[in-house]
């Protein structure tokens, strides 16, 4: 019984995201899902993102969290068009969380959505919200085992940051060992090490994005 309800949430997840890509490509955005550890600087490579691309598009935010708005009243102190979704317990956004939170925006105004999902990574993965890629953040602090662990989340994201690069010195952190498990899994990952705080390796990983936008919002 218990199988059979959650292939019947995904079933259901899988039709509304559908039908967000829908309304997406008519409108010409692109969705991006950034998911990742709580801690790991997703709010951080956000506000990064805005700070490098905001002369180029138009940019939106979705802000996931279980309770509070910490997050989104950061953003919006950036005069991005912000919404904060509170999932009370949830660990993860679903599709249909998505969908009822595009007609916010004035959609006819924007280029891409940036979705932080929850802190998490299990549950995030499992779920498709519309997105047009995936971008997973792992910080060095966590560790180099997290993709052995937790491989779903690496499987099936676009992009893998390595975040808080600058702080490798003081970690014992196999970088190597991370693009391996990443490889093993999902060949054809892009892998960026980066620092949110100084902007090491931020070039190579704008330049990625970028291309991925212009696919959706240029085709």
């Amino acid at each position: 019984m218990e199988i059979k309800v959650v292939k019947q949430i995904l079933a259901w997840n899988e039709d509304v995201s559908d039908k967000i890509h829908l309304v997406t490509s008519e409108k010409r955005i692109a969705i991006v899902n950034v998911m990742g550890s709580p801690g790991a600087g997703k709010t951080s490579l956000i506000k990064n993102i805005i700070d490098n691309l905001r002369g180029d598009y138009s940019i939106g935010v979705i802000e996931g969290d279980i309770a509070g708005m910490i997050d989104a009243e950061t953003i919006d102190k950036m005069g991005i068009p912000v919404v904060q979704l509170q999932t009370d317990g949830a660990c993860h956004i679903e599709a249909m969380a998505i969908e009822n939170i595009l007609g916010r925006f004035d959609l006819d105004k924007l280029d891409v959505i940036f979705v932080e999902n929850i802190g998490n990574l299990v549950c995030p993965a499992e779920f498709n919200i519309g997105e047009d890629f995936r971008v997973s953040i792992l910080s060095v602090p966590e560790g180099d085992d997290k993709v052995a662990k937790y491989p779903l989340m690496f499987a099936t994201t676009d992009a893998l940051i390595i975040n808080k690069a600058d702080m490798l010195p003081f970690f014992d952190f196999d970088v190597e060992r991370v693009k391996k498990d990443t490889y093993d899994v999902n060949p054809g990952a892009n892998i960026f090490p980066v620092s949110s705080r100084n902007g090491d390796g931020f070039p190579e990983f704008l330049d990625w994005l970028r291309n991925r936008i212009n696919e959706k919002i240029k085709s």
